[in-house]
């Protein structure tokens, strides 16, 4: 018992370090040596557990993902069961999909931030490897969002709403990700982003906590602004409820 604790340890470790020297050094930047160091374990051990630094990063987002997926199916689930039939509200659809995401920014256990800046960093970039990698963990989360939003959104284009989902993740990766290029381009800190003052800036809850109380708005405005002009509508144009 003792040695499969153990090895759990050792593993949940060597995940832990990789998790956060990809957030601070990107994919190609980070060495398997650099981890080993970190993780004070040696090569033959992360081989062991992982085999390759491109399998070491898919674990590294499996075991979030996998919570994450599964919070966000079982959410939906929950919100189309009381519904009883009827459609969503969008603003339900996008707290359950993107609100439940912005909530790990809050639990160390589930990431935290580190964890959401290395999402939207690599979401921003990712190798073909992760971007394959990406596609089959979504899948079906993505389908089920969709068809809810096509529900909630009757004389919307559904072209147009993938369209809009498509911009929502892009804003949800910058923003969780693009603190760097954030302050080089509007001069703000994340002191300033997060309404708060001090040298050492705000810590990752606030950062989270504020975060999800900014971007959330800003989805659903994008999902609800009125359609191009040049968009042939099904039938008369309704404005979608909260």
């Amino acid at each position: 018992m003792s040695d499969q604790k153990t090895t759990h340890d050792t593993r949940d470790r060597i995940l832990d370090i990789a998790e956060r020297l990809f957030m601070e050094n990107g994919y190609e930047a980070t060495s398997m040596r650099m981890i080993t160091g970190a993780a004070e374990v040696n090569l033959a051990a992360v081989n062991y557990h992982f085999g390759s630094k491109e399998a070491l990063l898919r674990e590294v987002f499996r075991r979030r993902l996998s919570w994450l997926n599964r919070e966000r199916l079982q959410a939906l689930d929950r919100l189309e069961g009381q519904a009883g039939g009827a459609p969503l509200k969008p603003s339900q659809i996008l707290e359950a999909f993107f609100g439940t995401l912005l909530r790990m920014g809050e639990d160390e256990a589930l990431g935290g931030m580190t964890f959401l800046r290395l999402l939207g960093r690599t979401l921003t970039d990712p190798a073909e490897f992760i971007r394959n990698f990406f596609a089959g963990e979504y899948a079906e989360v993505i389908d089920r969002y969709k068809l809810a939003l096509f529900r909630a959104l009757p004389d919307v284009p559904k072209a147009e709403i993938v369209w809009r989902l498509h911009f929502m993740l892009g804003a949800m990766s910058y923003a969780i990700a693009g603190t760097d290029v954030l302050q080089v381009v509007t001069g703000c800190g994340l002191g300033d982003l997060a309404g708060e003052s001090g040298s050492d800036g705000p810590g990752d809850l606030v950062v989270a906590r504020r975060l999800a109380q900014r971007l959330m708005p800003f989805l659903l405005g994008g999902l609800r602004a009125p359609l191009p002009q040049s968009i042939d509508l099904p039938s008369q144009q309704q404005e979608p409820s909260r």
